[in-house]
């Protein structure tokens, strides 16, 4: 495995959430020790950011009210309310609010 570290975005994702809980529920029950959950966790990261980048050609749009941007450490954050997004099919889907984090593709060193 490579040690170049990934974003940890997708583990709050449902998936993220669900395979947290799952290694939660393992250590707890004595079955893995935290060091193998986090590296467990550290693949996930590895695995969904390759996943992504290398088979999703999908596009949409979207427009909005933008209420919030932030930058800490090179990762953009955007609270956008009143969105309307539109998708490759024209298919469109409405959301209050809603946040996107942004993050340069290359980690500071690669």
């Amino acid at each position: 495995m490579s040690s170049v570290p990934y974003y940890e975005l997708y583990r709050r994702s449902s998936i993220g959430t669900a395979l947290t809980d799952a290694l939660d529920q393992l250590i707890s029950d004595s079955s893995i020790q935290p060091q193998l959950a986090m590296k467990v966790l550290s693949h996930f990261d590895k695995v969904m950011s390759d996943h992504l980048r290398e088979t999703v050609r999908s596009r949409l749009s979207l427009k909005g009210h933008l209420h919030t941007y932030r930058c800490c450490d090179d990762v953009w954050t955007f609270i956008v309310k009143d969105v309307n997004f539109k998708m490759d099919g024209g298919e469109a889907v409405y959301a209050d609010k809603i946040r996107i984090v942004a993050c340069n593709s290359k980690k500071t060193g690669e």
